[in-house]
């Protein structure tokens, strides 16, 4: 009976350790499975279990720059950390930018055009107007008939910016030979766009192989002592260290008898004085 009682226990200790040894490969399995299934789950979502957010407040971080603004980074470290983001990210890809590429070729062609329309150099016109007055003197000793002979100038600006008359030379001529010379430098500006009228005076001298001029030029039984005279004027003008040389010739009758007005343009007479004596 205590034999008995002794092996009961021993075999009911057998069993239970047997029992235990055959659902020990149940657990396992149980085990193994949940584990399996835990694995899947961890492999899913291992970013998140093994790298988790971690918040950084206080004066030790500064706002991460490709987080918009919701997560922080330590400070100092902005230059050591590598920011990841998608390639199809939006901010990878700029916006507008065939806009912003066609507007600033169209500024610069419009730039370009105003500055070549506005610095392209233009021509500079002058036009003789005529003669604006003869002074008349003589020296009869010597025969010789002596001119001074005042001339006037239209000068036109073209351009979009002003320009500098450098000079005027001018010279006066009567039978093929030159008989006055004159030049005036740094005479005036003219403004963009605008008109100037300039006058210059010639002093002329009829002698030497023409001295028979001074009978015709004294002649009294006449009242109009006119002669040909052909004026030559050159105009030089100047702007951005440019210079430009426009000349002028134009045949005109001047009365070498009397000091003579002439209304500008044209040969009418307005007043007439005798040349001295």
């Amino acid at each position: 009976m205590g034999k008995s009682f002794s092996h009961l226990p021993m075999h009911g200790t057998k069993d239970e350790c047997h029992d235990g040894l055959t659902s020990t490969p149940d657990i396992s399995d149980r085990n193994g499975l949940i584990h399996t299934d835990s694995h899947g789950e961890d492999g899913k979502h291992g970013d998140v279990s093994q790298f988790p957010y971690v918040e950084f407040t206080g004066r030790d971080s500064v706002t991460c720059p490709t987080c918009q603004g919701t997560g922080r980074i330590p400070r100092g470290q902005e230059n050591q950390l590598v920011a990841l983001i998608p390639y199809s990210d939006q901010r990878l890809r700029p916006r507008r930018t065939k806009l912003y590429v066609t507007a600033s070729v169209l500024v610069c062609l419009l730039l370009s055009g105003l500055a070549v329309f506005f610095l392209f150099p233009r021509s500079i016109d002058v036009s003789y107007v005529g003669v604006k007055s003869v002074y008349v003197t003589y020296d009869q000793a010597k025969r010789i008939v002596f001119l001074n002979v005042t001339n006037t100038l239209n000068i036109t600006n073209n351009n979009y910016y002003s320009v500098e008359v450098a000079n005027i030379s001018a010279q006066v001529q009567f039978s093929k030979t030159v008989i006055g010379k004159s030049r005036m430098n740094n005479i005036t500006s003219i403004g963009p766009l605008d008109m100037k009228q300039v006058t210059y005076m010639v002093p002329t001298v009829i002698a030497d192989e023409m001295s028979y001029m001074y009978d015709y030029c004294t002649l009294q039984t006449i009242k109009v002592h006119s002669i040909v005279v052909m004026m030559q004027v050159t105009v030089t003008t100047a702007y951005f260290g440019h210079t430009e040389q426009v000349s002028q010739e134009r045949y005109q009758y001047v009365d070498c008898g009397r000091n003579t007005t002439y209304l500008p343009g044209h040969s009418e007479v307005l007043n007439v004085l005798p040349p001295p004596a």
